[in-house]
């Protein structure tokens, strides 16, 4: 199998979870305790990080797809920092919490973005799709320079 075909049946894979965790957005629960919090923020930071990857790649559906998974996951981003939650392998640095409106404007900067790109993914608009593409790239860049370890 050609690795093209590879890379396009991972994406497509990557497209499939995106669009149940859409639908399921509704079925966000918060973690209950910080040892979870610390697995379910990065397994939402390897998904965006994944979707960030690729989704200068798409368009259409798989465009609408990516950027609802993003800004759900961008929305859910504060209630996966609760305090007293670096524990284990947590790479989050106390500053989150020092600063915590500096961190949630990062965090609502990166919504607004998320939800400027999934309006131009569903009007076509390839111009505003990778200009929300940029300033989210810029956030997560923002967000791991002043609070991840």
């Amino acid at each position: 199998m050609s690795i093209k075909k590879i890379s396009a049946m991972a994406i497509a894979g990557l497209l499939a979870i995106s669009a149940v965790a859409a639908m399921a957005q509704d079925a966000f629960v918060a973690p209950a305790t910080p040892e979870e919090a610390v697995a379910m923020r990065k397994a939402l930071m390897r998904e965006d990080g994944g979707l960030m990857r690729s989704a200068g790649n798409l368009t259409g559906a798989q465009a609408v797809a990516a950027m609802q998974t993003l800004l759900n996951n961008y929305s859910h981003i504060p209630a996966l920092f609760p305090e007293n939650s670096i524990v284990g392998d947590s790479e989050a640095l106390p500053g989150i919490w020092q600063n915590w409106d500096t961190f949630t404007a990062i965090v609502e900067t990166g919504k607004t973005a998320a939800a400027a790109g999934l309006a131009a993914a569903e009007a076509g608009d390839a111009t505003a799709y990778a200009a929300a593409l940029k300033t989210l790239g810029g956030t997560c860049g923002q967000c791991h320079q002043q609070f991840r370890s």
